[in-house]
């Protein structure tokens, strides 16, 4: 009886160690091919490279954008941009003025 009860508890042991086995192999199966495992630590590297390059371009246009709404102030606006606006909105030139249409 007593050998019975040890090959149980034998079984038990393995069962368990087993057990432990397999959820070692899936936590390093995730820890390598999960969404943020070492497969796709690249990926994540690259996209981060062209959100930098993205967030360049905003800011390079955001400046440009803070620029002209200075320039359109409306205490102190800018004679050549309210001329250009005009021109460019309303279609207006002068007389002697020549227009030069480039195509984009």
């Amino acid at each position: 009886m007593k050998r019975s009860g040890s090959i149980a508890a034998i079984r038990r042991g393995k069962a368990s160690q087993h057990g432990a086995l397999a959820a070692l192999l899936v936590m390093g199966g995730i820890a390598i091919a999960g969404p943020s495992g070492l497969l796709a630590w690249s990926e994540n590297l690259r996209l981060l490279d062209q959100r930098k390059v993205q967030l360049a371009e905003i800011e390079k246009e955001r400046t440009a954008l803070k620029n002209r709404v200075a320039l359109l102030h409306h205490d102190h606006a800018d004679p050549d941009m309210v001329g250009e606006l005009l021109r460019s909105q309303l279609n207006v030139v002068h007389p002697d003025e020549v227009v030069i249409k480039l195509e984009d």
